[in-house]
Order: structure tokens, then sequence, then C-alpha cells
């Protein structure tokens, strides 16, 4: 009977945690460079990193693939960029320049 409550108690939860935090991305065209990006699953927009598949100790469900960022505030966001000038963006996202020449944003500290 324990293992039933306890079963129940994890599936509710996990349904909970998706079913707030996903959506289907419809398919779209980038204007910037004409290419077309296939529908796909992604989070809800919020004020944090914590529950986006791109998070470490995150995995997209759909694709397998685990997160690879920081997440906001924790220690390793602090070591962004490490010896890297810190840039912030016209809406206040911080980045820096890396080996590529490319941006590279950072979680929030």
């Amino acid at each position: 009977m324990k293992k039933a409550f306890l079963f129940l108690g994890l599936l509710a939860g996990t349904t909970l945690a998706f079913s707030q935090s996903v959506k289907l991305q419809k398919g779209y065209y980038k204007p910037s460079t004409g290419t077309y990006v296939a529908p796909h699953y992604k989070t809800e927009s919020n004020n944090t990193n914590w529950d986006n598949f791109s998070t470490k100790g995150n995995t997209n469900y759909s694709t397998g693939t685990d997160g690879t960022k920081a997440k906001d505030y924790s220690v390793e966001a602090y070591n962004y960029g490490s010896g890297q000038t810190i840039q912030t963006g016209s809406r206040g996202g911080q980045y820096y320049i890396n080996s590529n020449g490319n941006k590279t944003y950072v979680p929030k500290r």
C-alpha cells in the first residue's frame, strides 16, 4: 500500500511539474536568417533557468539531451567566463565574448 501511494505521489508531482512549465512551440521562419525552425517543446518563460531543458540537472524528455548551462545563482554561475570581461546588453542580459568571437550569455549571479 505504501508503494502505491509513493508511486501516485511521484506521478502527480511529475505531471504537475511538466504541465505547468512546458509548451509546444510552433514551427517558424527566423527573419534574420530565413531558416525554418521545426516545432519543438520548450519551457515557459519565467525569471529563472532552473526549470529550463538547457540547465544542468535537467533533461529534455522529448530529445533525451541533458542540460549544460549552470543554474542561476549557483556556484558555477559565479565562475562563468573565468577571466573574461562580463558585459551587459541593452535589455539587461549579461554576456562575455568567447574564443570564437560570439556572445555567451551568463546565468544570473
